[in-house]
């Protein structure tokens, strides 16, 4: 990549001088003196698409109007944002998108949190004189995780970049031409059957309700009004650094106390920590790895957490499967070990007791639904939600989320060491694998404990260390797209690596699907930033050192890799045949 240009252009917008690095885009300098130009398809994270012109604006000397999105600033350039025309124009867009918008906000899933909502009530347009020509068109709901409502789109193209140019996968498309332009998947399939993994990153970036996740919070409430149930709740790391932003604690702020509080308030049985459950992976999955690299198994290893990773494996990579861990996800291991072990310490029937999941993640609902976890025919995991249903919920039941005092989880699945908060970061599970894969191997303890090298939102990073007296070299990857790069020397046999962490969304679960809405690069950083405090500040920093798995571990599982752990800790893959033959 070019380093930035260190010329300076120098123009005005709206009469306000501004001097800016050569190359820079009208929306970036305008917003550098604090002009919010309107804007749909433009997304910070994506490459410029200029397709809906809302961010039309006037320049001097010019007859036609500039896209501020993708139009480089020039030397003695003269930007106007709010003159007659450039109004008038936005306004006429607005309204021709309205007249093909199915308008019932009251009962859509992002009303309030509506990019075109908004900008509809900054232009104060209360109706549209426009006849409506929207489609009757029904919501697509075929899969556990994300619904589509093609009566909401406004063909914006957010959806289509971050499927195609972060994961590498498009499995969203445009299809016909002219007013006739949707968007869609090939052949119109229900996205399950296509390439597509659920990951969410779709309804990340839309700024409607065309696509958004499978809302589960009704399900969840009547379950907690149902006497005759003990509900119990896991929260994943990555949602404690990112339910801060809805209630006004700034990105990355930790409100680990504050959500625990108000989940018991919304009266949750128990409220546990899914860092337990990342803490058990680490002892199955770490082992699981010291066991092939000494006694010759199939290397290189690949992390199994990540439900759209595995996704991708069973679609994309199906003769590669054995590279796979067999290890469950901390969800899936936390609801095994919810379901069997909890249930008898707290003399529950296990069908009495519903799970629920808080994920950052819209892949984790259809995780949950996999045969492999749960046993009897009853799911481990009865019901995921994702950060922005949590959101939902906090403020459907009006608390005040800021003001909460703060509440410890509760025992004894509550428990959790630094190296489980870290899983949520994007080169998070190799570095807590390491801690006790280095240490069990060696039988000494660490000199360092931070494994900086895997850290970063470098798209692929790497590492070499000795374990006892091996040279073992790991890889660390986030998207589907940079994964799709170590896995063609995987599958050709050429891999120089022995294990590898992969994570579908950007920066890993701080920047999942599931995530509250304007999750930027920047914001995914300060999570990540912030779980490594949250690691730096408990004083147990190595899985193996929990004491309640070690306790775990010697009322019911044995050892690590031990027959009643495999049969309750890990699962198989199946390969998926390929969505299209063209």
């Amino acid at each position: 990549m070019s380093e930035p240009s260190t010329e300076l252009v120098h123009l005005t917008i709206n009469h306000i001088p501004v001097a800016v690095p050569k190359g820079t885009k009208i929306m970036q300098a305008a917003a550098k003196i604090h002009i919010d130009i309107p804007h749909l398809c433009y997304h910070e994270d994506q490459r410029i698409k200029a397709h809906c012109r809302l961010c039309s604006v006037e320049v001097t000397g010019r007859r036609r109007l500039y896209a501020a999105c993708s139009t480089e600033c020039w030397e003695g350039m003269e930007v106007h944002t709010d003159t007659p025309i450039v109004r008038n124009t936005q306004i006429a867009i607005l309204q021709l998108m309205l007249a093909n918008h199915n308008r019932d906000c009251l009962s859509c899933p992002r009303n309030q949190n509506c990019d075109l909502q908004h900008l509809v009530s900054r232009f104060n347009i209360l109706r549209s004189p426009l006849p409506s020509v929207v489609r009757d068109t029904q919501r697509i709901v075929t899969n556990p995780s994300i619904v589509r409502d093609p009566s909401k789109c406004i063909r914006c193209g957010r959806c289509i970049r971050a499927c195609k140019d972060v994961q590498g996968i498009a499995a969203l498309t445009y299809a016909h031409r002219s007013s006739d332009i949707v968007v869609t998947t090939a052949y119109d399939k229900p996205m399950e059957a296509t390439d597509c993994v659920l990951c969410g990153q779709c309804t990340l970036v839309c700024p409607t309700g065309a696509i958004v996740e499978r809302d589960a919070t009704q399900r969840v409430l009547r379950a907690l009004q149902d006497k005759s149930k003990h509900v119990i709740v896991q929260v994943a790391p990555a949602v404690r650094v990112a339910l801060g932003d809805a209630f006004g604690l700034g990105a990355g702020a930790i409100a680990t106390g504050q959500m625990v509080t108000a989940l018991k308030l919304l009266g949750f049985d128990k409220v546990f920590d899914t860092n337990f459950g990342a803490d058990l992976t680490i002892m199955e999955e770490g082992y699981e790895f010291l066991d092939r690299l000494q006694h010759g198994g199939v290397l290189p290893m690949l992390t199994s957490c990540c439900p759209a990773w595995v996704t991708y494996m069973e679609k994309e990579y199906g003769s590669s499967l054995a590279h796979l861990s067999s290890a469950k996800s901390p969800m899936g291991m936390f609801g095994a070990v919810a379901k069997t072990y909890y249930a008898e310490k707290a003399d529950i029937p296990a069908k009495d007791i519903v799970t629920v999941a808080i994920m950052p993640c819209t892949a984790k609902k259809a995780e949950a639904q996999r045969p492999g976890l749960g046993r009897g025919g009853q799911p481990d995991i009865d019901y995921v939600l994702t950060t922005r249903e949590l959101i939902k919920l906090i403020k459907y039941v009006g608390l005040t989320f800021r003001d909460l005092p703060e509440s410890p989880f509760d025992s004894p699945l509550g428990e959790a060491t630094g190296a489980g908060a870290i899983f949520g970061a994007t080169g998070g599970v190799m570095e807590a694998a390491l801690r006790t894969v280095v240490e069990k191997a060696t039988g000494k303890p660490l000199d360092a404990i931070e494994f900086t090298a895997v850290r970063g939102l470098e798209g692929i990073r790497e590492a070499s260390l000795d374990i006892a007296g091996r040279t073992v070299r790991v890889a660390v990857c986030h998207t589907l797209k940079n994964a799709a790069k170590l896995m063609a020397a995987v599958r050709s046999g050429t891999s120089p690596y022995d294990f590898i962490e992969v994570m579908a969304c950007p920066g890993g679960c701080a920047g999942g699907g599931g995530q509250p809405i304007g999750t930027l690069r920047a914001v995914t950083a300060q999570r990540i930033a912030s779980l490594y405090e949250i690691d730096r500040s408990l004083p147990r920093r190595k899985s193996h050192e929990n004491p309640e798995i070690q306790k775990l571990y010697a009322d019911a599982l044995d050892a690590p890799l031990s027959p009643k752990a495999h049969n309750l800790l890990h699962t198989t893959y199946q390969a998926v045949p390929p969505a299209y033959t063209f």
